[in-house]
């Protein structure tokens, strides 16, 4: 039985039970190791001039994705919500945000993108809705409403007020009371006195508010809503904010036992449709959410940043590099960029234009172990926007730079594009055998010829000075790589290489065979051979 809340305009949100549809995806063993591109569905491609991104310009690049090898999409949030650009406030679980298209273009890419092998995930906000969301609307203005039991709400200040300061990054929120917001003007955020009444709970700020995940009937509304797309042949979830599902205090709000095992029962729910992917964001301990006993996937922060440094010719970062897979699970995910400001800048600005260095943090995640996440335009060296008014996440978040005055749209762009966009765009790299957009290709066609660097073991790892080497092996085939960090050539001998061993070079083209365990690696270069 279907059941629909009205909401005004005559739309409604669909709260019905979704019961599995169990089907493959069109897509091959293993798609899930090779890299993903995460797009801003905002600003990739418009195709009807109105200035904003949409569905079908994203299905009108699929061409140029699979040429450059790409295996998996994950698209910023692409369900309703209340504020546009960011995304995250969620409005409907179960419904495209309007200026992105309709479910038949969210169904069209879906099949358009497994016909050239690249499987589609979505992001997906369990922690809190948006405060427009029509059920928090409801219930915050009814206390008898059937939807208030679907927040968390008091009465009063919690009595361990002054423990409550979730992030300490907001702003406007400079005391312990930051995460219980005041009804009275969610437009201004104002910030509750300390003896309002009827509060609510909100782990990233007023304009969000928190599920309250104790409720079964919440649990089961997202589990629905997770099937929902699911069962259209979506290929898996980027799962956000995983560890805030559950508070229970003002010191103990960040992953706790119950936000693991629900993390745990949502992923084993998408892992039991075949041939799935699952990656958790999980700031805190990543690599405890990688386990494939509870996420099977997460983004690796905390690790990722030492592809910069290393770059950038840090002798401990290389260390850290060489290391990390010893122990880590390898389906960690991997990026140098994202559209977090917090996870880091655009690498273009990370390394201040240095093509030689950014080539050298792009090789370093792209070959390691775990799936890699491309942000887009990151394979171009798309910089951040500079200009009045854009500041934080959305310098991040601007329209992609496919020609030199843009390619984006028609119209008048949402945002203002990169200010290096008469350089690195993809007409004028896509001519350069020298270019970023090359280079990337070269790194992603290793990892779609070869088994080993795709899925394959990381072995006789070691750090040499600024010269990093490890192997990847799957069956017989060995793969070798050596990245030179430092602006010298440098001898070094190869672990678990013998005199013997034949080194047939890979990348890059035109390189001689060599033969082991030592070996001299050219300065700020990257090699990589077929071990035999």
């Amino acid at each position: 039985m279907r059941c629909r809340l009205r909401v005004p305009g005559g739309k409604g949100i669909d709260l019905s039970p979704v019961p599995a549809a169990v089907s493959a995806v069109n897509l091959p063993p293993h798609w899930h190791h090779g890299d993903f591109m995460e797009v801003f569905v905002r600003g990739y491609q418009d195709s009807n001039g109105d200035g904003i991104g949409d569905l079908k310009g994203l299905i009108s690049r699929l061409d140029y994705l699979r040429a450059l090898g790409i295996k998996g999409l994950l698209l910023m949030p692409v369900q309703a919500n209340a504020d546009g650009d960011h995304g995250y406030a969620t409005a409907d679980h179960r419904a495209v945000a309007q200026e992105y298209g309709t479910l038949e273009d969210f169904d069209n890419l879906l099949g358009e993108a497994a016909k050239r092998g690249i499987g589609v995930i979505i992001d997906y906000v369990v922690n809190h809705s948006a405060a427009q969301h029509p059920l928090f609307v409801d219930a915050r203005t009814n206390k008898q409403s059937p939807w208030r039991g679907w927040f968390v709400f008091r009465d009063t200040m919690p009595a361990d007020a002054a423990d409550w300061n979730i992030w300490g990054a907001f702003p406007r929120y400079q005391t312990a009371t930051e995460a219980w917001n005041y009804q009275g003007d969610i437009k201004t955020m104002a910030r509750p006195p300390a003896d309002a009444k009827d509060l609510y709970f909100g782990t990233f700020g007023p304009q969000m508010p928190d599920f309250n995940m104790r409720n079964p009937a919440v649990v089961d509304y997202h589990l629905s809503s997770l099937r929902f797309w699911l069962n259209r042949g979506l290929a898996g979830y980027r799962l956000d904010a995983v560890p805030n599902l559950f508070e229970n205090s003002g010191k103990n709000w960040n992953d706790q036992p119950e936000s693991r095992a629900l993390a745990k029962r949502i992923a084993e729910l998408i892992r039991a449709y075949p041939n799935r992917y699952v990656v958790c964001e999980a700031t805190a301990k990543p690599n405890d959410y990688g386990d494939p006993k509870l996420c099977g996937g997460a983004f690796a922060f905390g690790y990722v940043h030492h592809f910069v440094k290393a770059a950038e010719g840090d002798a401990a970062s290389v260390t850290q590099l060489a290391a990390y897979h010893k122990k880590a699970s390898p389906t960690m995910a991997t990026f140098v960029s994202s559209h977090d400001r917090f996870a880091g800048d655009r690498l273009w600005d990370q390394v201040e234009g240095d093509a030689s260095a950014y080539r050298l943090a792009a090789a370093s995640y792209l070959l390691q172990p775990g799936t890699p996440f491309i942000y887009d335009g990151e394979e171009i060296g798309q910089g951040r926007v500079v200009a009045p008014g854009i500041s934080g996440d959305m310098t991040l978040r601007a329209p992609m730079s496919w020609t030199a005055s843009g390619g984006f749209t028609t119209g008048t762009p949402f945002r203002p594009i990169a200010p290096n966009a008469a350089l690195n765009n993809v007409e004028s790299q896509r001519a350069d055998p020298n270019s970023i957009l090359a280079f990337y290709k070269q790194m992603i066609a290793l990892r779609n010829t070869r088994p080993s660097i795709a899925h394959g073991s990381f072995e006789h790892s070691f750090a040499d000075g600024l010269v990093l080497g490890y192997q990847r092996r799957l069956g017989k085939e060995r793969t070798l790589v050596l990245i030179n960090y430092g602006r010298e050539a440098r001898r070094v001998r190869l672990r678990g290489v013998t005199e013997r061993a034949t080194l047939a070079a890979l990348h890059p083209a035109g390189t001689k065979a060599q033969r082991g365990p030592a070996i001299t690696v050219a300065p700020r270069s990257v090699q990589v051979f077929d071990l035999r």
